[in-house]
């Protein structure tokens, strides 16, 4: 099983970036994907998680409203589109991924599978 997540990068105050997570060897249909970040000097947060037919989103409350994650079955690709960002929101962004669902969606120990991160910078 590998993850590969991409489209980091910088933006100001107030933008929007949208990133991947590309899924290969398994049942894309049947995964649950979740983000999660970790900014310098602090531990990796819960950010989003969403059920593998998509019945079932949560969010950390710090981002409720801003970032939206979703993702496309045909593609075995997840997505988290982050809008109106903040410095806070800078950081390295992980996607995680399960087989099924869990009720612990928001623990990090609960995902098997890692990609390798991507840094979003949010500065003027």
């Amino acid at each position: 099983v590998q993850l590969q997540a991409s489209g980091g990068g910088s933006v100001q105050p107030g933008g929007s970036l949208r990133v991947s997570c590309a899924v290969s060897g398994v049942t894309f249909s049947n995964y649950a994907i979740a983000w999660f970040r970790q900014a310098p000097g602090k531990e990796r947060e819960f950010v989003a998680a969403m059920r593998w037919n998509g019945a079932r989103t949560v969010y950390a409350d710090s981002v409720k409203g801003r970032f939206t994650i979703s993702r496309d079955n045909a593609k075995k690709t997840g997505y988290l589109q982050m809008n109106n960002l903040e410095p806070e929101d800078t950081a390295v962004y992980y996607c995680a991924g399960r087989t099924g669902w869990t009720i612990s969606f928001a623990q990090s120990y609960e995902y098997g599978y890692w990609g390798q991160g991507t840094l979003v910078t949010v500065s003027s």
